[in-house]
């Protein structure tokens, strides 16, 4: 087989090689780690401590996980070049989780929801006949589209803006503006390096604007513990386990299989491995079991959980090198920037504005993504009644969260998060719903 790549898997790059690769991947996947915890974080209203401390601890986690998934220990781990970080899939339930018991009941909740990716990862082979591509791909789009609301919220200057009367003054939302512009500005550049930092490069120009604005508060950063080092401290804030909160995380554990099995399928066929037999299998469910897994260790150490990261894909291509030990490398970064308090400070610090001018157009691509999942099927009437029902439902929650107002805790810890309502309605349906068609 024809390769195009200049360092295969089982290569060792000399330093400079590997460490320039590892060095892209970051630029990728950085802000991408950050964003889930800072936005959970402003939803929770957390301080600049505790939110500086989950995105330090998101980091470091990622940095674990990619390295046990490049690693590969017996069964666990694909043994590609293989990113992990804090996924976007589990805002929405982590964030109804946490207004229901605060971060304890989120960390516990999906620690204890972790093993369903790991029994998923031994029986994969019969689930994929009732999470179709159909499901997967329209619980995708209801994810990208439930969160662009908690984007737009951000670029009006989120719940502080709302409760000081400022929310979606000209300030506010030209920061946002000058943010998802320079974005689109530097994603459409010829040249690769800024193509690839086009999110960091907007972020850091909304900075700029907001901190003209005086919208940059730094009485909190304290100098002592800038200079100071993030210990990991599992178990931190406690754990509690509520039943309908791990129901609503489990679906989620339950896509996010479908999803790193593609995301490691497409991996093997960039790193010029086959895409079937026994070794395959062997990657992808030794891949999905991490996943899992390491979900279940970052809730231990006071984060998220955590998914393989596609857009890590488009960087083997770029850049030639499918070295897993390039992994080694990323592990490392991600676990040094998350023992320096500073990193998480600085980013705990950012306007809302800032951040939704680049979230609005992070959770776009989400949603897009869904769509393009949705559009490689054949959609008879069956797939549009499952793709149908499960939108309204799914998106009549978010957009009226008090239908369920009447309802039982229990009913409304699970449902109120649209995309496990229109995902559970998705499986549902395409289970239930038989249509004969006509000849």
């Amino acid at each position: 087989m024809k390769s195009d790549l200049i360092y295969k898997l089982e290569d060792r790059p000399p330093f400079k090689d590997a460490f320039f690769a590892a060095f892209q991947h970051l630029l990728a996947i950085f802000v991408g780690i950050i964003t889930p915890p800072l936005i959970v974080a402003n939803a929770l209203q957390l301080d600049m401590q505790h939110t500086s401390f989950l995105i330090s601890m998101s980091l470091f986690a990622s940095g674990v996980a990619t390295f046990i998934q490049c690693r590969r220990f017996g069964f666990c781990g694909c043994g590609l070049l293989c990113v992990q970080g804090t996924s976007f899939s589990f805002i929405g339930p982590i964030i109804a989780t946490g207004l229901v018991g605060g971060l304890p009941l989120i960390f516990g909740s999906c620690m204890v929801a972790a093993p369903v990716e790991m029994i998923v990862s031994r029986t994969f082979k019969y689930l994929r006949k009732i999470i179709t591509p159909i499901v997967s791909g329209t619980v995708v789009l209801l994810i990208g589209l439930s969160l662009i609301k908690v984007g737009v919220i951000s670029c009006g200057g989120g719940q502080a803006a709302m409760k000081a009367g400022t929310f979606g003054n000209w300030q506010n939302l030209t920061i946002a503006a000058v943010v998802l512009l320079s974005v689109l500005f530097f994603n459409r550049s010829g040249n690769k390096y800024l193509r690839m930092s086009s999110i960091i490069l907007g972020l850091i120009l909304g900075y700029l604007v907001a901190f003209y604005f005086g919208k940059v508060d730094t009485s909190g950063l304290s100098t002592a513990n800038l200079l100071s080092f993030n210990v990991p401290m599992p178990f931190k804030y406690g754990i509690s386990v509520s039943f309908s909160s791990v129901i609503g995380l489990g679906l989620v554990y339950l896509i996010t299989a479908i999803e790193a099995t593609g995301d490691i399928t497409a991996n093997s066929m960039i790193s010029g491995l086959p895409v079937e037999g026994e070794e395959y299998m062997k990657r992808v469910s030794g891949g999905v079991f991490s996943d899992g897994l390491n979900s279940f260790i970052s809730g231990m150490f006071n984060t998220f959980p955590n998914s393989i990261f596609a857009q890590n894909n488009g960087i083997i291509q770029l850049t030639g090198v499918a070295s897993r030990y390039v992994g080694y490398y990323i592990a490392g970064f991600l676990v040094l920037l998350g023992l320096f308090p500073i990193v998480g400070a600085v980013f705990s610090i950012m306007p809302d504005a800032v951040l939704g001018g680049a979230t609005v157009l992070m959770f776009g691509t989400v949603a897009s993504a869904g769509i393009r999942i949705i559009s490689s099927q054949q959609i008879g009437r069956k797939e549009t009644l499952v793709i149908s029902v499960s939108l309204a439902l799914g998106l009549g929650v978010e957009l009226v969260p008090n239908i369920l107002v009447n309802a039982p805790q229990t009913i409304k810890t699970i449902f109120s998060s649209g995309i496990t309502t229109g995902g559970l309605t998705a499986i549902l349906a395409n289970m239930l719903i038989q249509i004969k068609e006509k000849d």
